[in-house]
């Protein structure tokens, strides 16, 4: 694995969904998210690692240093206990080994960070303190990556669909066919923004050059293979990276990201498609930064 990376970087991504719901809203019965006081669009910054995570598992099927420790199926405690089992570790007699070995924690939190890749990329509480007493420590991940807010106000559709599948023998004797409900975006452009630490990927979990361009290409792909009825069309539209030619960088980041504007054209009162939007990106940039625009 090569050497972590030396540069920061700061992102925006934009992508779109055409009839789907990007991100229900389990605590309004699913409904696409909405900022209520705006009406702005939201995907959670969970939802979107999930999908990054999701491509680095297909595309890496578990491969040596790129597993994934968030995963469905695979209780956090049992990918803890491995870190213990490659030390020689009992759960129960860490404290009294560290007393011995001052370095233990760093060891077993460097085990993490080599193994997973979703660790050595967003970080991790790898504390669980349930029945083996298993602690790998808390990991702070060198990237970071925000809610996404889409970039007009959404409304959001309720559509009545039916099927003919009927759920009981009663009921079918009753009817041939039932209700049901879907709740869609009929368009909406999202933008998403984050950050990437060089200076945590050296210090704390060595987040590599090789790590970094998969990060980019999970990015771009991470919908290319989710897609869902649900869903509906989903895509990633640009990809839009701001590298530093330093460790802490050379601008501020938010000042980086109110460069980026995106706008409706003229004459587009209801966005339908990425293409009734412009993109301007700045014309000018700090001394040490580069701007990539990637799709």
């Amino acid at each position: 694995m090569s050497e972590a990376i030396k540069n920061k970087y700061d992102f925006v991504v934009l992508f779109d969904v055409e009839n789907g719901n990007p991100n229900g809203d389990p605590d309004a019965g699913n409904m696409p998210r909405i900022d209520p006081e705006s009406g702005y669009g939201l995907v959670t910054d969970v939802c979107l690692k999930r999908k990054i995570r999701n491509y680095v598992e297909m595309v890496k099927e578990d491969a040596t240093g790129y597993r994934i420790y968030i995963k469905e199926n695979v209780p956090l405690n049992a990918s803890d206990k491995e870190a213990y089992d490659s030390l020689g570790i009992e759960p129960g007699q860490i404290k009294a080994m560290k007393k011995d070995d001052p370095e233990l924690d760093k060891k077993v939190r460097d085990f993490m960070c080599g193994n997973f890749y979703d660790i050595r990329t967003f970080g991790a509480v790898m504390t669980t303190f349930v029945k083996d007493n298993l602690n790998c420590g808390q990991v702070r991940g060198p990237v970071q990556i925000g809610f996404a807010r889409s970039v007009d106000p959404i409304i959001p559709q309720e559509i009545t669909i039916t099927r003919v599948a009927i759920t009981t023998k009663d009921d079918a004797e009753r009817k041939n066919t039932e209700m049901g409900r879907k709740y869609i975006v009929p368009y909406g452009l999202y933008r998403a923004e984050g950050y990437v630490s060089a200076n945590l990927a050296r210090k704390v979990t060595g987040f590599s050059e090789d790590d970094l361009e998969l990060l980019w290409q999970s990015i771009l792909n991470m919908f290319e293979n989710d897609h869902s009825a649900a869903r509906g069309k989903m895509a990633v539209r640009k990809l839009i990276i701001f590298r530093h030619d330093s460790e802490l960088g050379n601008a501020p980041s938010h000042k980086l990201f109110d460069d980026v504007k995106v706008v409706k054209k003229d004459g587009v009162d209801v966005p339908r498609s990425f293409e009734d939007y412009n993109l301007t990106l700045p014309s000018e940039l700090p001394k040490g930064v580069t701007c990539i625009c990637r799709d």
